[in-house]
């Protein structure tokens, strides 16, 4: 496993592959070209500096903003690298003007979806600067649901980094927090989501009796609120058992994470950002469990469908798909399986 490996060499797992692995196609080489634009633009909203110029009418910028989480959807990291730079240097600006309030909640949104986009094509400490700066609006606006939310993007940035027990302790103490204000719109959703990133955090300690606790712990939330959509988190029952596959295919037992995809219904989530998740961590399991290569290969061409960018970017893809490839010789898979090698530029050992 990678971060096992990770661990060892006292290295986030991203650092292993680098940043310059050649892109295997236009749509992947633009969204890590992109990357470089995303940081400058981080760099640049310093909500402690004065903004200059003349941001766009707000109607536009809302607008922008709904366009960006169309792309994050679907994850469609070059479509959203392209846009957010100059977005967020536009909310900035606004930030200063007669709707400042409003520009602040819309910069939330913003710098968490390019915190993600950053997390996902392995680039974690740029994540965490879109975390902080995610942290920075929230705490301008004094609102305790978006400092959750906020909490909930350091903690993912700063498990991305290797940094576990730093990730731990963000969500624990911003979970603490917020279960005080639980009567604020979205307050039990992004309680729910900092319970999972909490399971995550554990699994990543080894502590996997305490990752299923907290698991558990969202599980039991999820029940109350249902299947949600508060700030394209999708907390609920759905999503709940996706991170608990997530959380048995390394660590944890592989034939569990069969059962949980048995039950689950990734359509109830209508956002291939989770949606992929589904199907390549079943793949996952699959591949773990042995003999079932043909399988495991058919779910990963189904992730490859609705978020080609996404698993083209995945190292724990990569690594499967290597897998799957040295046991093959080229018998389980035959040509669909070196053809999204191919697209992964994945190689056997």
């Amino acid at each position: 496993m990678l971060s096992d490996i990770a661990g060892a060499l006292e290295c986030a797992p991203a650092d292993l592959a680098g940043s310059d692995v050649p892109a295997p196609d236009r749509a992947t080489a633009a969204a890590r070209a992109g990357v470089l634009g995303l940081r400058r633009a981080l760099i640049d909203i310093d909500l402690t500096d004065p903004p200059d110029g003349v941001a766009p009418p707000m109607a536009e910028l809302r607008r922008s903003v709904a366009l960006a989480e169309a792309l994050y959807r679907v994850c469609d990291y070059a479509g959203a690298a392209r846009l957010l730079p100059g977005l967020l240097r536009d909310l900035h600006t606004e930030t200063a003007g007669p709707d400042h309030a409003e520009a602040l909640r819309l910069l939330c949104d913003a710098t968490s979806m390019a915190s993600t986009a950053l997390r996902h094509l392995g680039h974690p400490a740029d994540a965490w600067l879109g975390a902080e700066r995610c942290r920075d609006a929230a705490d301008a606006l004094d609102d305790p649901v978006l400092r959750g939310h906020a909490a909930y993007a350091l903690a993912r940035a700063a498990v991305a980094c290797g940094s576990y027990q730093r990730g731990q302790t963000l969500a624990e103490r911003a979970a603490d927090d917020l279960s005080r204000h639980l009567g604020r719109p979205g307050g039990p959703e992004i309680l729910g989501t900092l319970y999972l990133v909490a399971a995550l955090a554990s699994r990543c300690r080894k502590r996997l009796d305490d990752s299923r606790d907290w698991l558990t712990e969202a599980a039991v939330l999820a029940c109350r609120t249902g299947e949600t959509d508060t700030m394209r988190m999708y907390f609920g029952p759905t999503n709940v058992d996706i991170w608990q596959m997530s959380i048995e295919v390394d660590d944890g037992d592989p034939a569990r994470v069969m059962e949980i995809a048995r039950r689950t219904d990734p359509a109830a989530i209508p956002a291939g950002v989770r949606q992929v998740f589904y199907y390549a961590d079943t793949a996952r399991a699959l591949a773990r469990i042995g003999g079932r290569d043909r399988e495991s290969i058919r779910f990963l061409l189904t992730a490859e469908r609705i978020a080609p960018q996404h698993v083209r970017t995945s190292l724990e893809l990569a690594e499967t798909t290597r897998a799957l490839l040295d046991r093959s010789r080229r018998q389980a898979g035959g040509s669909e399986l070196r053809g999204l090698c191919e697209r992964m530029r994945v190689t056997s050992h």
